[in-house]
């Protein structure tokens, strides 16, 4: 039952991040951060929709492959490297409410909840 909760939590927090803040209405964080990138605005957009994109992709991966320990890795590898990038890119947003800080390292716990379910499922 713990496994399927961090599945979804996982899976469906990449595929909320990806349809509300960069397909259905690009929030101004996201503009602000990849605006930094130097890019004129109509490939700022077309980078976040493209993100947004990938983020639905890969959290369907997560759910449907949530046993593989190289998924649950790379989503590490994501979530550390998104929270850096956010840091790097747009500083400010580190302070704000419901920032990379809150989000990623409990995403980056719950992995590794799931990296170390064969232990769990020995125990039961």
């Amino acid at each position: 039952m713990i496994v399927q909760l961090v599945r979804f939590t996982l899976g469906c927090s990449w595929i909320f991040h990806g349809l509300f803040p960069k397909l259905i209405s690009i929030s101004n964080t996201e503009m602000n951060m990849t605006l930094a990138l130097g890019l004129p605005i109509e490939q700022t957009i077309w980078v976040i929709r493209a993100a947004g994109i990938a983020e639905i992709l890969f959290g369907l991966v997560v759910i449907m492959f949530y046993k593989s320990k190289h998924i649950i890795r790379l989503n590490i590898m994501a979530l550390v490297t998104l929270l850096v990038v956010s840091a790097v890119l747009l500083p400010s947003v580190i302070t704000e409410a419901f920032n990379p800080v809150t989000t990623n390292i409990p995403l980056i716990v719950l992995s590794v909840i799931l990296l170390a379910r064969d232990s769990f499922e020995k125990r039961a």
